[in-house]
């Protein structure tokens, strides 16, 4: 889908009309949420530590609260989905206040594993509807610029952290860390109720989209993107394609990739007996340079074939997990930070490109439950990322288990050639 199949229509002017003010006020308020919700997966580990050491608890039964973290996170986004195309997101971005906020202030009182896993899985679902509600927020409003714009939400998710990290880091200790949390959860919640206030949906048909049907306006549709005009696929419908599926295999694999670099790229540098000046400087790279990637890559998809950006990207993402195990074999330091910062800034854009991609090929109407769906992927390239990684390891070697992330990257590249719009 190129950005010269958009037609003439004046979309800005049109959700004025709606809203009564610019349509960029729906995605800063998606961003600020997204950036919000970001502690949950990137300042865990920063929090980790001082709650095993204050509760005496096992490292290896805390680390499961990141696990069911990603669970809850992906896996709760197929029912979000689906209730926000038929209800709006009010409601629900007013439910995510009360769970990702809660989650942290109950955190600052738990005492006992179970509640530390209960907590933090009910934050995740918190995390998971603002999640859904942010990224199609971005592609209801803004048919023309799906690529920009969900890289501008997906971006604040990756790089939102790093305005909690030095307060986090700075005052996480024993005795410290219950006031971090609770804190932090008090912002959570009351940023996320504030952007519910100001989120809508456009109304049904608002940029000219149609369900398909006989009674559709044929003079309208006429003067629409072919995107716009389009069937507007549920979620049924879509798995009956079989660009769905591939898709699906592709967000695995290349999730797959990123998660076990994401996670696991601190452990790869000591391994390979990188100092730990640089294995520290790969980690704190990792979400700027997915945060801008997703940006850059999500605004320059808007303008070339979406499927060749896919296809670029995620070749490069694994170019550059192949370069990560050369020069951390190599112990070249300078050069494994490059490649860190070059995969990731292939890797991340796929939050960017997926979401864009299906309203393309299956229209805005149903965006959210579709791809929700998709996105439940997540939970199957999270277990690739954590326990399946960690197993290679143990059956072969550090630089074998990036080198297979590598390759699932490369593999998913060349299959975006071959992604066309299904045939209605």
């Amino acid at each position: 889908m190129t950005a010269s199949s958009q037609s003439d229509i004046d979309y800005a002017d049109r959700a004025r009309d709606v809203l009564g003010f610019s349509r960029w006020w729906q995605v800063a308020a998606a961003a600020v949420m997204m950036g919000l919700i970001s502690p949950y997966q990137y300042v865990w580990s920063s929090i980790e530590s001082p709650i095993a050491r204050s509760l005496e608890l096992d490292p290896t039964g805390l680390g499961f609260v990141f696990t069911l973290f990603v669970i809850f996170q992906a896996g709760s986004q197929f029912p979000v989905g689906w209730y926000r195309d038929r209800h709006g997101p009010r409601k629900l971005t007013l439910l995510a206040g009360v769970l990702a906020g809660g989650g942290y202030v109950g955190l600052a009182f738990a005492d006992q594993l179970w509640q530390l896993y209960l907590l933090y899985s009910l934050g995740a679902i918190g995390v998971g509807i603002v999640y859904t509600v942010a990224v199609n927020t971005a592609l209801k409003w803004f048919p023309d610029r799906r690529g920009l714009t969900t890289g501008v939400g997906t971006m604040a998710f990756a790089g939102g952290s790093a305005l909690f990290v030095p307060y986090v880091r700075a005052n996480a200790t024993v005795g410290g860390y219950p006031d971090v949390l609770r804190n932090m959860g008090i912002l959570i919640g009351a940023g996320i109720l504030v952007g519910a206030v100001v989120l809508r949906d456009p109304p049904t048909g608002w940029a000219g989209a149609t369900d398909g049907g006989e009674n559709s306006d044929s003079d309208a549709d006429a003067t629409e993107p072919a995107h716009a005009r389009g069937k507007q696929y549920t979620w049924r419908e879509m798995i009956r394609t079989w660009q769905f599926w591939l898709m699906y295999a592709m967000f695995i694999f290349v999730s797959g990739a990123g998660l076990m670099l994401t996670a696991k790229v601190v452990s790869f540098a000591q391994n390979v007996e990188l100092n730990a000046v640089t294995a520290t400087a790969g980690a704190t790279l990792l979400p700027i340079a997915g945060g801008v990637g997703r940006l850059v890559v999500g605004d320059l998809s808007d303008r070339v074939d979406r499927e060749r950006a896919m296809a670029i990207s995620f070749t490069l993402c694994g170019l550059g997990l192949f370069a990560v195990v050369w020069f951390g074999v190599t112990q070249t330091s300078l050069g494994f930070l490059s490649a860190v910062v070059i995969a990731t800034f292939f890797w991340s854009p796929q939050y960017t490109l997926f979401p864009s991609v299906v309203g393309d090929y299956y229209g805005q109407k149903h965006s959210s439950a579709n791809y929700a769906l998709l996105y439940s992927g997540k939970m199957w390239g999270g277990i690739f990322g954590g326990g399946v990684a960690g197993w290679l390891v143990t059956q072969t070697s550090w630089p074998t288990a990036f080198a297979l992330g590598g390759v699932l990257a490369v593999v998913s590249g060349i299959a975006a050639l071959v992604l066309r719009e299904p045939e209605e």
